[in-house]
């Protein structure tokens, strides 16, 4: 073992989806109940316990949020008011009862509540008052899809069960469902709300989030993932302070700078244990997350899509559905949580024939070649590939007509006959008869100035009439808010693809969008022109999903501007960065852990020196980083050394080996980047037979200290036989065995008898 490159204990032959440690365990039968003598709602399962009521006022009051509680008839204590002096009085004479000091579930405008509101809508007499009230509710097993928005399921009833309660407004016109779905086996929570214009007139929606949350305190601290191009997802923590603390878009997706998720934990919470709770919006647009913390100490948390730059007409009999949004409580650390968000989203958000399939090892031209390419210069490279043992040859941008460089050719889709003679259907047939399945690389959401798309059909641009739109990457936006434009493209791609063996499909996003105006929406609908964009974006995906089911499709947006749960419902894996430097991945692959699963990361052995950071790390760290995530190589295989093809065979075998325990496995972080000198993380398979540690010394340090790391969901009643792994994956050193506590509270040495310290830096 080279400074710690991963470890394999004992491999098991295969196994099933991976299991908490309550399924582990048995738990008992997951009930909502209503209690109707206190009108007191209660969802818990074995880990979490949500509990809310019917107040006096007909509103809606939250009491509880957190580890799973015994039922009890009531829990009226924990219901707590206080007069407050200036405070707006729901009853004449009880000065404590003030809807601004009551935690609420959906809270609005106009009934004495002083925060920024869950809710905020005009009425027809300019009225922005809303007073919405209990009116029933149902509970019913499994959960429903949200029409037109990518959600959670549930495959069987006995899953999940649904909560909803209806909330009216008769004077305002407006009805709310407020939607709770509980999973039986895991402490996650999803909600959304859907809005009716019951009344005569149109109303409109300024303001709809998906989830709101009243906690009793502000003794947290928030959890975020930020960064910028080349940089996603970087963990960032910060204590809550009074006012309001978020993290946001309005680039039209979900972007690069803040992913659509917060968390807070308790100052003590760490990796292991404490307690978190956390937040996603399963959302791909514009979306605000926030913190509001008020003088007396509440935390009130809201998220949804982003009011800015949003409104939402209803006229009468019309609904409006908002995303929905995941909660996750854990009372055993920030590892617990994501283990949570992994197991729910790899296994009840992602659909489709590839969400428990294996994803092959690829290799994308695109760092081999850019768009300098011809058949026979990918044909060898293709021979190449395929003798080193890769499955799937991904032929990325530059196919297509008026593409020798970035500013021309999106929006026709043409195949460029002087680099493929025979078209795709004719390269892809050349690459099945090697071996190999052949993927495409697509930007279908661009068009390009001088195209044909652009000169017939300027009204399906994002842009004003008589203002230039402002190009990005020399590109601009299709307007999918318009259907007409939807139905064209789906037409177009299904006859690109129809009759072409495609395997892989990835589908990008360069630019973020500006100029949001839509020619076909009219002065009245263009507060909801981006919202619109993206159930446009969700309708071609879907279309295109069900009609190619066969294919593995892959998102990304400039790498990973659009790494969220959205995405996921149709694509179950994404382009995590298109930085593909081994040691800024190890920060990148690291936060994007803390909500999404190890298979949705796709991770590529790229060249050196690295094209983003010019920095020179060997093959042996690049291909240990990439190993846990979808695995690939994006570099010229021709120009590998006799050594570094030997290298390739062996990390391609090793990853074939493990690749259901390293894609499906529960994944642990064990040591951060952001934090260390050294980053180490492992993943265990379910029945806890078989693990593998990747532990990575990112720079040396002169006589230095001892190096151990505690491993983590091990049995510890277990002896495990554990083989340092050295350059391509190769056993190196000598096997011993070692008892899972050993492992987990004494730790892994990683110190003795290594020669990482002859090695140089990013070693693994």
């Amino acid at each position: 073992m080279k400074a710690g490159a991963p470890g394999v204990f004992r491999q098991a032959p295969g196994f099933p989806a991976f299991l908490t440690d309550q399924q582990e365990k048995g738990s008992t039968p997951m009930p909502i109940v209503f209690h109707p003598q206190s009108r007191t709602f209660h969802l818990h399962n074995a880990s979490i316990s949500y509990i809310f009521k019917v107040l006096p006022s007909g509103h809606l009051g939250q009491l509880y949020c957190g580890k799973a509680l015994r039922d009890r008839p009531d829990f009226d204590r924990l219901f707590e008011t206080a007069p407050r002096s200036m405070s707006v009085c729901y009853f004449d004479g009880d000065d404590a009862y003030s809807l601004e000091h009551i935690k609420q579930e959906y809270p609005t405008c106009g009934a004495g509540d002083m925060h920024l509101p869950a809710l905020d809508a005009q009425m027809p007499d300019g009225s922005r008052l809303l007073d919405l009230r209990y009116q029933k509710h149902t509970v019913t097993p499994g959960k429903p899809p949200i029409e037109g928005l990518p959600a959670t399921y549930a495959e069987q009833d006995s899953e999940a069960t649904t909560l909803t309660v209806t909330l009216a407004d008769p004077l305002a016109g407006v009805t709310v469902k407020l939607f709770y779905t509980l999973f039986e086996q895991l402490p996650a929570l999803a909600r959304h709300a859907e809005i009716a214009c019951t009344g005569q007139g149109p109303v409109q929606l300024d303001r709809a989030m998906s989830l709101c949350l009243d906690l009793p305190d502000s003794g947290y601290e928030m959890v975020e993932l930020t960064g910028a191009w080349a940089r996603e997802r970087h963990v960032t923590t910060r204590p809550l302070a009074e006012g309001v603390q978020a993290v946001y878009s309005l680039r039209g997706h979900s972007s690069h700078h803040f992913n659509p998720f917060l968390a807070l934990k308790r100052p003590d919470c760490g990796e292991m244990a404490g307690e978190v709770y956390g937040f996603s919006l399963v959302y791909s647009g514009n979306f605000l997350a926030q913190a509001d913390v008020d003088p007396y100490h509440v935390t009130r948390v809201t998220m949804g899509i982003h009011p800015q730059n949003f409104r939402w007409t209803l006229r009468p009999g019309e609904t409006f559905s908002t995303p929905e949004a995941v909660m996750v409580y854990s009372d055993r650390g920030l590892n617990g949580m994501s283990q949570t968000y992994h197991q729910l989203y790899r296994t009840r958000l992602a659909r489709g024939v590839w969400r428990d399939k294996v994803r092959p090892v690829l290799v994308n031209n695109w760092e081999a070649t850019y768009f300098a390419f011809n058949e026979e210069k990918l044909l060898t490279l293709a021979a190449q590939a395929k003798a080193l043992g890769i499955e799937l040859f991904v032929l990325d941008d530059g196919w297509f007509t008026h593409r020798s460089n970035d500013h021309g050719g999106l929006g026709d889709w043409e195949v460029d006959t002087a680099k493929l003679p025979g078209g795709l259907k004719g390269f892809a047939e050349k690459l099945n008869a090697m071996g190999l399945q052949f993927g495409l690389w697509i930007e279908p959401e661009m068009v390009n100035a001088g195209t044909r798309m652009w000169d017939e059909h300027p009204d399906w641009v994002l842009h004003q009439p008589g203002r230039r739109p402002q190009p990005s990457r020399h590109q601009y936006v299709l307007d999918y808010s318009n259907p007409d434009v939807v139905d064209f493209l789906y037409r177009r791609l299904e006859a690109l693809l129809d009759g072409v063996p495609v395997s892989y499909i990835k589908w990008d996003m360069n630019r973020s969008i500006s100029d949001a105006f839509s020619c076909a929406a009219g002065p009245a609908g263009q507060g909801e022109v981006l919202h619109r964009y993206i159930l446009g974006l969700y309708r071609l995906y879907d279309r295109l999903t069900s009609r190619f089911p066969q294919i593995l499709f892959e998102s990304c947006a400039s790498g990973g501007a659009r790494f969220d749960p959205g995405m996921l419902y149709y694509a179950p894996q994404c382009w995590t960065s298109d930085d593909t430097d081994a040691v800024e991945r190890l920060k990148i692959q690291y936060g994007t852990s803390f909500v999404y699963p190890v298979s949705s990361m796709g991770a590529h052995v790229a060249a050196v020196p690295n094209h983003q950071l010019d920095r020179v790390t060997s093959l042996t760290t690049r291909a240990n980083v990439a190993f846990f995530g979808a695995f690939g190589y994006e570099l010229d295989l021709t120009q590998l050394s006799p050594r570094g093809q030997e290298l390739v065979a062996r990390q391609v075998e090793f990853f074939k080996q493990h690749r259901r325990l390293l894609q499906f496995g529960a994944f642990w972080r064990l040591q951060s980047p952001f934090a260390h000198n050294e980053a180490a993380w492992m993943t265990v398979s379910p029945d806890r037979e078989t693990a593998l540690v990747g532990d990575y010394l990112i720079l040396q340090q002169v006589n230095a200290g001892y190096r151990r790391i505690r491993l983590a969901g091990l049995d510890p009643s277990r002896l495990y036989r554990v083989t340092p792994l050295g350059s391509g994956a190769a056993p190196c050193g000598q096997p011993y065995t070692a008892g899972g506590d050993e492992l987990m509270q004494a730790g892994l040495v990683t110190t003795g008898g290594s020669q990482a310290q002859h090695e140089g830096d990013f070693v693994s």
